[in-house]
């Protein structure tokens, strides 16, 4: 069975994944660092996990078996989940793949570089519809392709 992990702090598409979850009859653990009220009707399991910033991060990776699927906009915490062999897709429906993660990181640390030196990159730009449908079908195809014969997913 798939288990959907949701890096759930500051996720902006936690209804979509019990949504899609539900219609595929897949579990949903929602890791966080700290409590948060969820509907009854989600049936989703909130873990919370105490202790330094990346322990929510490191109880997802130490959970997940292959196949399992994780949502997060956190580069790192998707580079951990690839290579334990999960399938990870962002926020904004960004699959991400042993062929992609090597340069999501360079961008990100690249980035942070860059802030480091002063440089105002300002923030990210503001979460769209488009982006929650892009979610959708991403989510959607990760699960197809899981279910169709466990083959990589589509980029």
């Amino acid at each position: 069975m798939i288990t959907l992990y949701v890096d759930s702090d500051a996720c902006p598409v936690k209804p979509e994944v019990v949504r899609v979850a539900k219609r595929y009859g897949l579990e949903v653990i929602l890791v966080s660092n700290s409590w948060m009220r969820l509907p009854e009707d989600w049936k989703a399991k909130l873990v919370v996990v105490e202790g330094d910033f990346d322990a929510a991060d490191n109880w997802i990776v130490e959970h997940l078996v292959k196949n399992d699927i994780v949502v997060t906009g956190d580069i790192p915490l998707a580079h951990r989940s690839i290579k334990a062999g999960a399938r990870v897709i962002g926020h904004q429906g960004r699959l991400f793949t042993d062929e992609n993660i090597g340069n999501a990181l360079a961008t990100r640390d690249l980035l942070h570089v860059l802030r480091g030196g002063g440089e105002n990159m300002g923030g990210p730009p503001p979460f769209q519809n488009e982006d929650r449908s892009r979610f959708l079908q991403g989510l959607d195809q990760i699960i197809q392709d899981i279910k169709r014969d466990g083959s990589k997913p589509s980029i």
